[in-house]
């Protein structure tokens, strides 16, 4: 089944469907510009809790990269234990052979179970964990948070196949950035010193799980005449392994270079680390927030065999993606000094970190898109290729990071990103039969002008860092703003910032 085409857009962008496709776009776009609103509320919180964690003289860098590599560890856990249910529950659901309700238990009891598993092993050897340093009784319980990891995971996937992106931005990009910010600001007047990151990351946790939970039992409701049964659990278990080893690739391809830095370097030099991967890690928040969307679409265009459909979506959301993110990075970029600096003296020494972290994020961006629908057409190899690029980051970074330190580790992820965007769209092209990068050369033409915008933000004198990042950011954002939307965006693509119903 083929759907009908509508005029072409410029820049050697393929035709979006319409009809059904149409409304499939207009369904993205729509849960994009509620992605994009989440992004920019999750960009407020995390900043607050950065300058805290930074500034403040109960905490610092020290506390920080102690807090970094806890959560790491805990976070790795968790991505295991979730079993790739962020995304296959919806294929999952798709199937609709069984109650909506009872295959979101089922997933939910799953993800639990694992995750009680694996948190009680690390329990049992809380070194992995913090592996300098005195370990508190808290610090040994501090595994379990991984069930509300996993909990909030899952619940806001089965919320985002009935298209709830809301409930999303609302729990991870308001209630967990607020929480963690707002407690962590007052614990570091109590007893508790640099333990109080940790205790403030465990109750936004709790509070992203109470608020991922309630709207999941609000549209789905209890199950009833459901229990868990072991063999289905199993079944799910196995069908999901390929999808999950290919999270935990993606997943430990942003954490690897901690873990290895960790073992050359201090928790001062983590700690800074860790704020420029913050900061990095803000434009690839725009391309998991269009995850939840992106899904069903996905999964429901590849069950009626629509693959020119799937091909096109690929392209469109990595037109969206590519062009706010090439903007994101170019002003964090082009102000990445004046920007660290803020988080304390110490921390003005990450800004070639931060630059080569935010390359990363263009590199990447195409691979995660491809990979949305790869992990449904291609699940082992996909996971092949990911593991592959997990090799190639742990040589490059090995083989750099003990004579450049954090500039090595970053490097090495550089690379890998590169590697993984090439080999993973050559293969969904190939399986798909179609275009699938969302690379236009507006983007260039957009960029080099916004470039240049920045060079001359940076010849402001370094003391007035607050004067760069104040009129340099919005000054490089919207030469790059107003060229694109003049240039990229035609047609379909302005649906993404248009709010009233395509006709």
């Amino acid at each position: 089944m083929s759907l009908p085409e509508s005029t072409p857009p410029p820049d050697g962008g393929k035709p979006v469907a319409s009809g059904a496709g149409h409304e499939e776009t207009a369904a993205l776009a729509k849960g994009g510009r509620t992605s994009f609103f989440g992004f920019l509320l999750r960009l407020l919180a995390r900043l607050p809790f950065l300058f805290i964690a930074g500034r403040m003289d109960a905490y610092g860098a020290d506390a920080l990269g102690r807090f970094a590599y806890a959560t790491l560890v805990v976070e790795l856990m968790a991505q295991f234990a979730t079993l790739g249910l962020k995304r296959g529950l919806a294929a999952e659901l798709a199937k609709g052979d069984r109650p909506e309700t009872h295959v979101v238990f089922d997933a939910l009891v799953l993800a639990w179970g694992l995750a009680l598993a694996g948190a009680a092993l690390l329990m049992l050897f809380p070194v992995i964990v913090f592996p300098n340093g005195p370990i508190s009784g808290f610090d040994r319980f501090f595994p379990l948070i991984a069930l509300a990891i996993v909990g909030s995971d899952v619940g806001l996937a089965a919320l985002a196949f009935r298209l709830d992106v809301g409930a999303t931005v609302r729990a991870r990009s308001v209630v967990e950035p607020w929480t963690l910010s707002i407690v962590a600001f007052a614990l570091a007047f109590t007893a508790l010193g640099e333990d109080g990151l940790i205790v403030a990351y465990a109750v936004s946790l709790v509070a992203a799980l109470a608020a991922s939970l309630v709207p999941l039992v609000r549209s789905y409701g209890w199950p009833t005449g459901w229990s868990p049964h072991p063999g289905r659990l199993w079944r799910i278990a196995r069908a999901n392994a390929p999808l999950a080893g290919a999270d935990v690739a993606d997943w430990g391809s942003r954490r690897l270079d901690v873990f290895i830095l960790g073992r050359f370097a201090s928790a001062e030099v983590i700690g800074i680390y860790y704020v420029a991967q913050q900061i990095a890690s803000l434009p690839q928040k725009l391309k998991t927030s269009f995850d939840p969307i992106l899904a069903p679409v996905l999964t429901t265009n590849l069950a009626r065999g629509d693959l020119a459909a799937v091909a096109g979506h690929v392209r469109q959301i990595g037109f969206w993606i590519g062009s706010v993110q090439l903007g994101v990075v170019l002003a964090l970029g082009m102000t990445g000094a004046a920007g660290m600096g803020l988080f304390g003296p110490a921390f003005a020494s990450g800004a070639s970190v931060l630059a080569l972290l935010l390359i990363v994020e263009l590199f990447a961006a195409q691979a995660a898109v491809t990979e949305s629908a790869l992990i449904y057409i291609r699940r082992n190899a996909n996971l092949l290729w990911s593991m592959a690029g997990l090799v190639v980051q742990v040589a490059v970074t090995l083989l750099l990071v003990e004579s450049f330190g954090g500039v090595g580790a970053a490097a090495g992820l550089a690379v890998a990103a590169l590697f993984l965007s090439i080999v993973k769209t050559q293969l969904l092209a190939r399986e798909l039969k179609a275009k699938v990068t969302g690379w236009r050369w507006s983007l260039l033409i957009a960029g080099v002008p916004a470039f240049l915008v920045g060079l001359g933000v940076q010849q402001l004198p370094a003391r007035l860092e607050y004067l760069q990042l104040s009129l340099g950011i919005v000054a490089i954002l919207g030469v790059f703003g107003a060229i694109v939307w003049t240039v990229g965006f035609k047609g379909p693509d302005r649906l993404l910032f248009k709010r009233s119903k395509p006709v």
